[in-house]
């Protein structure tokens, strides 16, 4: 049986980001990546909403995000790859109490050289026809829905194409002698001895035991190093050999709606905020309902990222759920942009967040000649080239990771045991 120097578990954007810069390292070693789908990032990537920013409390979210985005537009721009990367901005649209909250971190974040520009409510009621005035609606009390106080654009954030970016990496590590065989499921990790003694039963407990490959639908592929890279999937595999990696599934879904007619046109198309000529990614004041808008399309894609009381829970088809829409977006929605009053969304689809309970941070680390590489909690995409990089350093046996702009990263400030990571203050 042919041994591979690496398999890796999951062909999604961290997956295949992953297997490029360890291939790209390594020329001569034979990488496998395996994937359960017909196609690369048919899992929770094709789920995702597809959106980046770079405003982060946290030092390590903000470095992971900002070098994956400079990355992304070097590819864009020098490459002349189409990643259909827009920065089309991050509108916040904010109450007081929120505002007074962010306030202090905008501050320390533009001494680093981080702009924004600050909308008063007034302004953006009459660029947006946006309702900032929500006292004496009972509906919107009920709610516990505020008044918009302020806004806050951030120019370095945007929209970009999952598909495509899937697609540059797919390429690469193929272009590089990459292999991939997709409609393969990993049904378990194979744990042996690392010095077997040909007894039946082994590894013993006394023994010193590795994970030296995978068992698929398709037969077992051994390796070097095996690593787990299938998002929402990792904790349902190493949950059988009895390794903790803090990351939980939860459902996500996102509604579709067609701007048909002219005042959600015109709310779409708005002129003033990018280049691209529409309506910024905004957040709306807490619940944060989030409206992304999909310019080429015609249409607008509505979220909400609920938790309390929403299960952590695997689901291999993960649905939406029209009441979702109907009794909870919908009613954030109406009240702020009456325009979207009697709109009914076209279509629906549901993904799955891998959640990484500790902090919502990335997990990176290794045990056992087994690499886990998830915990991306939302962000995988703004995030994967930098999380790429850092998984490759790690197999590579490096302490630092060098990121694209060359930032260097310790490698360890992602794993479980020497964990170095501050809390996130700008969760949406």
């Amino acid at each position: 049986m042919t041994e591979y120097d690496a398999i890796i578990v999951g062909a999604g954007v961290i997956g295949l980001s992953t297997a490029y810069h360890i291939k790209r390292q390594n020329r001569n070693l034979r990488i496998l990546v395996v994937d359960k789908y017909s196609a690369a990032g048919q899992g929770s990537t094709a789920k995702s909403m597809s959106a980046f920013r770079c405003l982060f409390s946290s030092p390590i979210n903000y470095i992971l995000s900002d070098s994956s985005v400079d990355f992304y537009n070097h590819v864009q721009t020098k490459l002349g790859v189409d990643l259909k990367l827009f920065f089309i901005g991050y509108l916040w649209l904010l109450g007081e109490e929120d505002f007074a909250e962010m306030a202090s971190i905008l501050k320390e974040l533009a001494a680093k050289s981080l702009k924004y520009r600050e909308y008063e409510a007034e302004e953006l009621a009459k660029l947006l026809g946006l309702n900032i005035r929500l006292g004496g609606d009972e509906e919107a009390e009920l709610m516990g829905l505020k008044d918009v106080y302020k806004g806050i654009f951030i120019p370095k954030a945007g929209i970009i194409d999952a598909d495509c970016i899937v697609k540059f990496y797919e390429e690469e590590f193929l272009r590089l002698g990459g292999e991939i065989h997709y409609g393969v499921k990993v049904q378990d990790l194979i744990v042996e001895a690392c010095k077997p003694i040909g007894i039946v039963g082994e590894p013993f407990f006394w023994q010193e035991a590795r994970v030296s490959g995978v068992k698929t639908d398709s037969g077992i592929v051994k390796a070097k190093k095996t690593i787990l890279a299938a998002g929402a999937w990792i904790p349902q595999l190493l949950d059988g050999v009895g390794i903790e990696c803090f990351i939980k599934p939860k459902k996500r879904q996102v509604f579709a709606v067609e701007a048909k007619n002219p005042l959600l046109r015109r709310l779409l198309f708005i002129k003033g905020f990018n280049s691209v000529g529409c309506l910024p990614f905004t957040i709306l004041p807490k619940p944060r309902v989030l409206i992304r808008p999909f310019p080429t399309e015609g249409v607008f894609w509505l979220s909400y990222a609920d938790d309390f009381p929403r299960a952590f829970k695997l689901e291999d088809d993960p649905q939406p759920e029209k009441n979702f829409y109907q009794y909870g977006i919908y009613q954030v929605l109406v009240k702020y942009f009456p325009q979207f009053k009697d709109c009914r969304p076209y279509s629906a689809f549901a993904g799955l967040y891998e959640i990484n309970t500790l902090d919502g941070h990335p997990v990176i680390f290794e045990e056992r000649d087994l690499i886990v590489v998830g915990g991306a909690s939302g962000s995988g995409i703004m995030k994967a080239d930098a999380i790429g990089r850092i998984a490759a350093a790690l197999y590579n046996g490096d302490e630092y990771a060098l990121l694209y702009g060359g930032r260097k990263f310790r490698v360890s400030d992602l794993s479980i045991k020497e964990r170095r990571v501050e809390p996130e203050e700008l969760q949406i």
